[in-house]
Parts: structure tokens; sequence; C-alpha cells
């Protein structure tokens, strides 16, 4: 195993295995030491700073990380090897006791090797000694683990100085990830790999915070370690599930945390708590290491005080993970949205009778006005539709499958109503699955004709404030009200920004939501930032004014370098595998070219699949009638690269010229008419994209 910054784990081979739950409880109440400092649930004696830690039977705790221990291993629910609490394997007298007493068959030698082999001393002393020390104001219960030092690998980098917490579905080696669920609790062996690019990077680890169960909720009251309050007050809900993540950012216990969202956990805390809370583009931050909730639309999120913290964290987290199904490197939109842009509001809005919300969402819209945006009214029915899908239909059936093997054995130890959202993906088959999937693409492919007219979407985050007593009275549905506007948003493959927008009359904060395709996410941080520092509003519950606004680096251009102009570029109209983030867009970004914006033609184009093209290819064709506005994108290649890049240009297309919808010709992609006869007729679905996004793998597998 590749030697990291911590003791590695030893797998302990067929030999060895356990079945999962034949002996312990990991975090079950009643331990000798055992403390309640978390507001409501047991807290295991290693995090009110006991001399005992539960996972560590010999009592040496992580005081003696550098000696030689002989320390009992104990077996970890929900998991089928052998652990200690540093994440090793025991001792071959630790061992050797172990299998005598279930009646195993280890040999002596693979025993001998296995002791000398954990003997090793580590190179860097981690974990710090975890605590139960909280500072002053701040809730025990927005915490699950704190260190009593912040851990660091490295005093350089881009976010030297910086401090942050990890949500504790999130792996920090030799710390337990419990998920919000004592008895699935697990100790990991290596980071996850956001949380070491970001250790590589120079920030400052501080600890694991509270979250709803298995991330499933949107209020951050479903924990057994406590309900998290809200920053501004107490009697509120703080948002979920990333709830303690938002609240130490919100209180000025971190810089910024990591957070994970499925259907809005790293937006929704963000815009109860005024701060930022930014989900990724899918895929841009790898997801390794994370316990997964629905992992086919699952994004690490990334809460700040501050645009241009979050900004900061994403550069140094995101890169493609060739082990992470789901990472991909995804071509970025590199130029601010239009001066005059034009965002897209929902035409029907739910407040669930809150009026003072729905005054402060009219007063963002103003603000979004003055800053030069053209609102523009969009039909939000396929959103919600789309929205309602996740809980509501076959969907559901990912949640239950990510922790399908735990769940089935133990039940018992998941609290309500997680519970029953989890047993409620065990009703489905697979033919509900698929039909589920089916009407996602329908209403993927309905959304996306209203990006032809708009730039950005904006919408609350939460339609409203919710009261723990309220929560507790009726969870499902006022947990339903909270994700009113967040929901669909990872299931139509978007990127999102929760920005603070104000602060009510009754002392509340609201935000807004910023929502744009995937691979706009510098974009909706140049427009969020405008827009946040536009407020003066303070950071989160501190008071602190917020800094100056600073430049998000990859749109801006040094002084030296202009602005491409058809003096120094050409407006290239692209349709097909030239777009970004398909095969053929390097041939692009190789050569310098920039993307300038999204777009669509004029109404009067068909498009065709071609036959027999590597990568698969299509036709555009100019008609007199009966054509269709077709998705575009509109690249600046330099001219000194035109030549090049045309050479590579195969029959039978050819460059032309391209109406758009704005009624500009520029220069682009058409096909020669003999080759459309035996092409298909692919005009319906609206564009290059939607096509292949119909013939590929489902977007909701059956795994979180």
């Amino acid at each position: 195993m590749k030697r990291t910054s911590h003791r590695p784990f030893i797998p302990c081979g067929p030999a060895c295995r356990v079945k999962a739950g034949a002996s312990g409880t990991a975090g079950s109440s009643g331990t000798a030491g055992s403390s309640r400092i978390h507001g409501g649930g047991p807290v295991q004696a290693h995090l009110a700073g006991a001399s005992h830690p539960p996972w560590c039977a010999d009592g040496h705790g992580h005081g003696a990380r550098r000696q030689r221990r002989r320390e009992t291993p104990r077996i970890v629910p929900g998991h089928d090897t052998l652990v200690t609490g540093r994440a090793k394997v025991g001792t071959a007298f630790a061992l050797d006791r172990l299998v005598h007493k279930f009646g195993f068959q280890v040999s002596r030698i693979r025993l001998s090797v296995r002791d000398n082999v954990a003997s090793i001393p580590s190179a860097f002393p981690f974990p710090p000694a975890p605590s139960a020390s909280v500072a002053s104001g701040t809730p025990a219960c927005a915490w699950i683990t704190r260190f009593d030092a912040p851990f660091t690998t490295t005093a350089a980098g881009p976010l030297a100085g910086l401090r942050f917490a990890a949500k504790d579905n999130i792996d920090a080696a030799g710390v337990p990830t419990t998920a919000a669920c004592p008895d699935f609790a697990y100790v990991p062996a290596e980071h996850a790999v956001v949380v070491q690019r970001l250790l590589d990077a120079g920030a400052a680890l501080t600890g694991k915070t509270n979250l709803d169960q298995f991330a499933c909720g949107l209020n951050g009251s479903r924990s057994p370690y406590g309900a998290v309050p809200n920053s501004f007050d107490a009697r509120y809900v703080s948002g979920g599930s990333s709830s303690g993540s938002a609240y130490v950012v919100a209180t000025g216990e971190c810089d910024f945390a990591l957070g994970t969202d499925t259907a809005g956990s790293g937006r929704v805390p963000a815009g109860l708590n005024n701060i930022v809370g930014l989900k990724p583009s899918k895929g841009l931050i790898s997801a390794r290491g994370v316990v997964p909730a629905a992992q086919s639309v699952d994004c690490v999120s990334i809460l700040a005080r501050t645009v241009s913290t979050a900004v900061r964290v994403l550069e140094a987290a995101m890169g493609y993970d060739a082990r992470d199904p789901y990472s991909r490197e995804l071509a970025m939109a590199t130029r601010p949205f239009p001066a005059a842009f034009r965002f897209g509001v929902p035409a029907q809005l739910e407040f669930f009778g809150d009026a003072l919300a729905r005054t402060a969402f009219d007063g963002a819209v103003a603000r979004l006005v003055a800053l030069g945006g053209v609102p523009v009214p969009v039909d939000y029915a396929p959103l919600a539709e789309a929205a309602g899908l996740l809980y509501e239909s076959a969907l559901v059936a990912e949640r239950y499958a990510a922790v399908r093997g735990f769940f089935d054995a133990r039940a018992d130890a998941v609290i309500e109503p997680v519970r029953s959202i989890l047993a409620a993906g065990r009703s489905y088959d697979a033919a509900q699955v698929f039909q589920a999937q089916h009407r996602l693409r329908a209403l993927g492919q309905e959304a996306a004709a209203m990006w032809r007219g708009i730039d950005v979407l904006c919408v609350p985050t939460a339609p409203t404030h919710c009261t723990l007593e309220a929560m507790a009275r009726d969870p499902v549905q006022r947990n339903r009200e909270l994700g009113q506007y967040t929901n669909f948003v990872n299931l139509l493959d978007y990127a999102a920004l929760s920005v603070p927008a104000s602060i009510r009359p009754d002392g509340l904060p609201f935000g807004i939501t910023l929502i744009g395709p995937a691979g706009s996410d510098w974009q909706l941080a140049d427009l969020g930032q405008r827009f946040h520092h536009d407020t003066g509003l303070a950071q989160g519950a501190t008071g602190v004014a917020l800094p100056a606004p600073q430049p998000i680096a990859a749109l801006a251009r040094p002084a030296c370098a202009p602005a491409p102009s058809s003096a120094t570029h050409l407006a290239l109209v692209v349709v097909g595998a030239h777009l970004s983030g398909l095969p053929l867009n390097g041939q692009l970004t190789e050569r310098g070219a920039v993307l300038e914006r999204r777009a669509a033609t004029a109404p009067r184009y068909r498009l065709y699949a071609l036959a027999d093209t590597v990568p698969p290819k299509p036709g555009l064709q100019r008609v007199d009638t009966g054509g269709a506005a077709i998705d575009v994108e509109v690249w600046q290649v330099p001219l000194e690269a035109v030549g090049s890049f045309l050479a590579l240009v195969p029959a039978p297309l050819a460059l032309g010229s391209v109406e758009l919808a704005d009624g500009r010709w520029e220069h682009g992609f058409v096909c020669e008419g003999h080759a459309l006869a035996a092409a298909r007729d692919i005009t319906a679905f609206g564009g290059w994209r939607a096509y292949l996004a119909s013939l590929s793998s489902p977007l909701i597998p059956a795994d979180r």
C-alpha cells in the first residue's frame, strides 16, 4: 500500500474475515466514560477526551501512537475487516486471542508478519488527539469530532493559513467516519481525495462536523448527536444536511468547511446562515472517500463566508480522479456573463405563506437588475417535477442501495424519518427505476430550452425558515418545503452557488441561488461575488465586514492579453463533437481557443446524426421550412491556429456560416447535403448533447 502521512491499514486477508455485526458495537451507549456533550445523543469517550477511547481497548489512546501497542482489534458493524483505534491491525498476541475466541484458523507466520509490519512507526503523528473542547458560543452538537490542534501537512500552499472542517461523511484518515450513525462508524485508512488535496494545498483540518444522518435531510435535526441550531436564532433549524459545517463557518470557527450536496445539502444551510454554498459541477471534485447518499448525483460542496474563499478552495480541490466513476474533465466557461446578462426567474413561485421571504426575493431580483441583469420568466414546472422524482419515485432506491448492507442488518440503528426513507427504496423494482430515469431525461430536455433565453437562473435558496419545534411536528413536509428550489439541480447536471441576499426584518438570513449549466462555475462565482458584495452584509453571523472582492482568476486576463476580437480571433460555432466536454474539444483548447458563450441557432436548421463517423458527429443543415433552434457553443479561436484546426475537419463537414438566434452570423460547422441521406434526423432533441444523453447510461444508477 502506498505510504501516506499516517500508518496504513494492513488488510486482514481472507483467512481473518469476520461477518458484520458478529461482535461489538461502535458507538454504543453505556460505554464506560461515555459522556453526553452533543445535545441529545450518546457520545463516546473519545469525543469527551477520556483516556479510554472505545476503539482503543488497551486505553493508551493516541498518546502512544509512536509506540508498539498491544490493543485488541474491534469489529466495525457494517464492515468485514478488523481495525483498531489507529486504523491498523492488532498485534499477533491480540489477534491470537481473538481468533481463539471465535474459532478462526490463522497461521502463526501470518500473525508474526503482521505484528512486525504494525510495529513500524508512523512517519507523522496522525490524527491529533480528538477533543470535546468547544469554543465559547458554539453548540457541541455542531461537531462530532474536534481536534485539540489543527492538523496540517505543509505550511506552504495556496490555502496556507486557512482552517477547515469536514462533514462527517467525508473520510479523514484515522478518525472515525460516522455519517451521523454511531453503529455505522468505521475508521478509514486514507483521507478522502478532497481532504488530501486541501491538506496538500496548506489548509489545516480542525475536525468533523454533524449532519443529517446519512446526508438524508435538508434541516439539520436528523442526527443522534443533536439538532444543529440556526446561527442567528437557535429556535430555528440550521438547514442540512451539512448543518454542522454551515454552523462552524457562520460563527467563525473555521474559514471554510466541506459538505456534500445531493439535493441541496450544501446550499440550504448556507442560505439559512448567511454564508456562501458552492455546489460545483458534478465530477469537478472527486467524491472518493465520501459516504454516498445517491452516488450518481452526489457532489462535495464548499461552505465559506465569501465567494473568493470558496473559489480558492475549489481551485485546490478540483481535478480528475480516474478512480472515481463520476469524475470528469470538464471544459469550463472562462468569460464572465455579458454586462446585460439575462437571468431566469421562476414564473411559479412558492413561499409557503412566508411573506418576508417573498419580499426578500423581490429585493434580490431588483438588485440583480441594478447590476445590469434582465429578468426573464421561466416555466418552473419541469424543474419542479424533476425535483419531485428524487424522493417520490423509484430514484429513492439509490439512497437505499448506498447503505444496503448495513441497513438490511441494522435498520434499528437508523433514526426516523431516515429509516422510512431508506426503507422506501426497497419497494421499487427495476422497471420502475428505468421509468423514473426516462421521465427525468424527458424533463431535462424540456428544461434545456430555457438556457436558450437566459444566461443564469435565479431562485430562492430556501422558500422559508422553520423552527425546530415545527420540524419535529411534521418532519417530512417541512423538510420537503426547504428543498423546493434545490432538488432538481443535481438531477439535471447543473452547477449552483448560494449567496447571501439580505437579513429579513425578523433577523433571519435570506439567500438566493444562481444556477447554470455544468461548467459555468466561474461565471456563477463572478456574478455571485458582485451580488454578495453589493448587499453590504456582514460575514455569516460574525459581524465582520466583507473584505474587498477578489477577481476570479479563471476569468481574469492579463493586461497584455486583450479579450479576443475579430483582429486576433475567429468566432467559431460548434455543434457536435467539439462541444465542451466532448471527445474532440481538445482540438480547440490545445490551440488556445476559449469558450465565449453557449447559444442557439436561428430556428432555421435541422440536425442529423451522421452514419459511420468516429467519434460520432452530427451534421447541421439550414432549411427554408420546418427548421428549429439548435443548441451550439461559440468559441474564439486564435487566427494563427485556424489553419491547423481546419486541417483536422473531415468530409462531409465543412466551414460555413451559421445564423444565431440573436440574428448574428458566425463561422461554423455545416454539412454537405449528400451525407444526410443515410443520416438520422435528430432535430427534435434540440442539440447534439441532448441526443447523446438519450443514448448514454442512465444518470441515476442504483447506487447513492
